[in-house]
């Protein structure tokens, strides 16, 4: 009998919902979830952390504060199952039904059950860039539009978006994570005593569902009508005008792009003033909601905060006129500062004392001496030449970007042509009817229906679409002392800047190699992330010997990794180096093995596509070693300075690859 009586508990607590009220610490994810519930135009929550942090129970746990819809029913709770079809979400017209019964039918998805409701999508990094777009979409606008085969519907669409996910599972696209109101970063609780409560409060929940719902039942009817009263009281909210350029400047020094931020961080402001019961926002609330505003969108580690602005003066009184002086005393001067050395001295010394300045001129023995590390600056940015694959193989991929054309796998591109082959719901309705039109007379003196036209099942076509997709960007990059000569890394790191621009915009995935001294380390794994590409850059050190080969090596087991994990991927190497291997990893001579790794690692990645930019400095002399490592990779081969799209031609007239 026990053991009956606890496999009904645990049935029934799977049917319950865990109560929002009873959900420990966290207290950062709780706001912003109800400041969503109380105002859902902020824009909804992406909740970033490790598993088993209370995301998804606090969600869940939402629903049931929300007031009930206007027909008496409770909002909807929509779980977004990770491998949706975009039908599945937006919704889609049966077309083989309005073909055969001459009836136009909508079938509803996610966005249309979500309607009032929350949807909540877990592991929304993992999710297909166009999917998220789509959401977004409706999320921003409050409607959902279906189009198919000249057919459009609209729907209403409003919902509270909860998105959670692990960073180290990866990061969703900024421009998607910008498109998120709020960010909230949480963790494990780190109080014994807390965690204790815990596990207590979960045990108590499990072994009896209905008493531990019933023992917060009081709570949770507080929390539903405090929410109710807050989403009545959300109109007569105001904010003092001198708080608006509070918030401007908030977002000003914390340096976040475009203006969302601002729009965000007021919308949450009064929310969250009316969640306290006030209509009169104040600097106390738009500090207590910035963070969140703040977290996805600044580029700082930690959000930056000005004093709150002084209250303006009550309008009844006059402002006093300053006295009018006609010589002005000077401003006193501060006895406490450090006199300004004279031009050519420097603290501590004369200038003649100074060591003088390295010579930017190269040695013949750069590449054969260890040299001291040093870091240059980042050179300017520029407009890079479009860099894509010229030929299309019969790959189908999922997915979004804007570098290289694809078959896609899913509804999205363009329709080029139709297939008999059927499997995808993508009906190509002008084939089809093609496919019919010869059978129509004898179709119809047997047909017993009155149709327009008579369709078999042999005739439907669905359709071949080619999109664009990302690639997978994979730079390995020369940080040998001899890159430091002439300040040479000043213009490599302005051209991988530049790339690291394109591949954003393109929304390619990249990664980096760097090879210097005796080995090379991959310093940033394959990532969306560009920011972190670029603030690694800025740091590179170049110093030591030049191990080409091992940075080849490097790059294969980046490829053979991430291959392995995305088949279907599209591979760019960029190679950057002026090819002046120095140090082997076996007995041959350095540029030897080099030649031969290279050759070896495009006969075992033949799917990629490699580039080398030789960053050799003009001069009389070149040794263009660069470009005999081009040769070995087939890759298409340029110099840094011909990067810039206005000085470029075509790769495809240099390479046939391309």
């Amino acid at each position: 009998m026990n053991f009956v009586r606890s496999d009904a508990a645990r049935g029934a607590a799977a049917r319950r919902v865990y109560p929002f009220s009873a959900v420990l610490a966290q207290e950062e994810m709780k706001l912003a979830l109800l400041l969503n519930a109380v105002n859902p135009a902020v824009g909804g929550v992406v909740v970033r952390g490790q598993k088993g942090t209370a995301k998804s129970t606090a969600a869940r746990g939402l629903r049931d504060l929300l007031p009930a819809l206007p027909d008496g029913g409770r909002p909807a709770f929509v779980d977004f199952p990770l491998g949706a079809t975009e039908d599945m979400v937006i919704g889609s017209i049966d077309f083989e039904a309005a073909v055969r019964d001459g009836a136009v039918r909508f079938q509803p998805g996610l966005l249309a059950r979500a309607h009032m409701g929350v949807l909540y999508i877990d592991e929304v990094n993992l999710l297909d860039d166009h999917l998220v777009d789509s959401i977004l979409d409706a999320a921003e606008s409050g409607a959902n539009i279906v189009e198919r085969e000249g057919q459009s519907l609209r729907h209403a669409s409003r919902f509270i978006l909860i998105g959670t996910m692990n960073p180290e599972e990866g990061e969703l696209r900024p421009q998607l994570l910008d498109r998120f109101g709020l960010a909230v970063s949480i963790a494990g609780e780190s109080d014994p005593q807390v965690r204790v409560e815990l596990l207590k409060r979960r045990e108590a929940f499990d072994a009896d569902p209905d008493a531990f719902l019933a023992a917060h039942a009081a709570a949770e009817a507080d929390l539903a009508l405090r929410l109710r009263e807050a989403r009545k009281r959300l109109a007569e909210v105001r904010i003092p005008p001198h708080l608006v350029g509070f918030i401007a400047e908030i977002c000003q020094r914390n340096h976040v792009a475009g203006h969302r931020a601002d729009i965000v961080m007021e919308r949450a402001a009064r929310a969250f003033a009316a969640w306290a019961g006030r209509t009169d926002v104040t600097a106390d609330d738009i500090l207590a909601v910035a963070p969140m505003a703040l977290l996805h969108r600044m580029r700082a580690g930690t959000p930056e905060m000005p004093p709150p602005p002084p209250p303006p003066p009550p309008e009844t009184e006059e402002p006093e006129e300053p006295e009018e002086r006609e010589n002005p005393a000077p401003e006193e001067e501060d006895d406490t500062a450090e006199p300004t050395p004279p031009q050519g001295e420097e603290e501590g010394g004369d200038a003649a004392d100074a060591p003088p300045p390295p010579d930017p001129g190269e040695t013949g023995r750069a590449d054969a001496a260890e040299t001291q590390d040093e870091v240059q600056e980042v050179g300017a940015s520029y407009a890079v030449r479009r860099l894509e694959r010229q030929s299309m193989d019969q790959t189908l991929r999922t997915g979004s970007g804007r570098r290289s054309r694809s078959r896609s796998a899913s509804k999205q591109g363009r329709y080029v042509k139709s297939t008999s082959r059927r499997g995808r719901n993508d009906l190509a309705l002008d084939a089809t009817i093609r496919a019919a039109a010869p059978y129509q007379k004898s179709r119809r003196e047997q047909a017993t229906q009155d149709l327009a036209v008579h369709i078999a099942r042999s005739d439907i076509r669905e359709k071949i679409r080619e999109r664009r997709v990302g690639n997978f960007l994979l730079f390995v990059v020369d940080g040998s002392g001899s890159m430091g000569a002439q300040r040479r890394m000043v213009e490599t790191k302005a051209a991988v800047m530049s790339l690291l621009l394109d591949a954003y915009q393109k929304r390619d995935k990249v990664a980096m190699v760097v090879f210097r001294g005796r080995a090379a380390e991959v310093v940033l794994p394959p990532t969306n992330s560009v920011d972190r590409a670029a603030k690694l850059l800025a740091d590179l050190p170049v110093g030591g010997r030049t191990p080409l080969t091992a940075g080849l090596a490097e790059a294969a087991g980046v490829l053979r990794r991430v291959l392995r994990k995305e088949p279907t991927i599209l591979p760019l190497v960029i190679v950057m180096t002026d090819g002046r291997a120095n140090a082997a990893l076996g007995e041959r001579p350095p540029h030897e093995e080099a030649l031969a790794a290279a050759a070896v690692l495009h006969e075992r990645y033949p799917m990629a596509q490699f580039v080398v930019v030789d960053t050799e400095t003009k001069g009389v002399v070149r040794l263009e070693l660069a470009r005999k490592l081009a040769t070995a990779l087939e890759a298409a081969y340029f110099k840094t300075e011909d990067l810039r799209a206005e000085d470029l031609v075509s790769l495809a007239k240099e390479h046939q690859a391309w």
